[in-house]
């Protein structure tokens, strides 16, 4: 009986599914998580490529595999996360009145680059997302009216980013 009441209640009074980026219109945007998510896609690939296959001793064998499982894991998240960050911006900050003639072009570009970066180990993916995910900062900060400057990433995977110049 009470599965009967909730299920006629459901029916008059569907909810409705909501998300957003945050839970207030706070208007913060910023494309430096989907470029560190770029970067870690490139070194995860770094060091998926220096790996040595093990002898076949059950511990070295385990770590290898371990290690690239883990790799692996941490590569794909990454791609993703540049894929839902460049998403919320394309969705949430860019409008028709800020937006550049080929923003579309670089979008669609990250998102078939970060799915190639995320099913294969390749690293002239990962380089080619990172360079976009570069081109959409770029795209952004002008929208902003901000200057920008390529500067070195500091990180071991090398690389840089596109940044504010002031």
């Amino acid at each position: 009986m009470l599965k009967t009441a909730i299920a006629l209640v459901n029916r008059l009074f569907p909810l409705e599914e909501a998300s957003a980026h945050c839970d207030v219109p706070c208007g913060i945007y910023d494309p430096h998580y989907a470029q560190i998510g770029a970067l870690t896609v490139v070194r995860m690939n770094q060091l998926i490529e220096a790996m040595e296959p093990p002898a076949m001793e059950k511990a070295a064998r385990d770590n290898y595999m371990h290690a690239l499982a883990r790799y692996t894991a941490a590569k794909e998240e990454a791609a993703e996360l540049v894929k839902h960050e460049v998403r919320i911006i394309r969705g949430d900050f860019f409008k028709p009145d800020n937006s550049p003639d080929n923003l579309g072009t670089i979008v669609e570009g990250i998102m078939k680059t970060a799915s190639k970066a995320r099913q294969n180990i390749d690293a002239e993916a990962a380089d080619k997302l990172l360079g976009l995910v570069n081109d959409f900062a770029e795209a952004f900060w002008k929208a902003k009216g901000v200057k920008t400057k390529k500067q070195s990433s500091n990180q071991a995977a090398g690389g840089e980013f596109v940044v504010p110049a002031e």
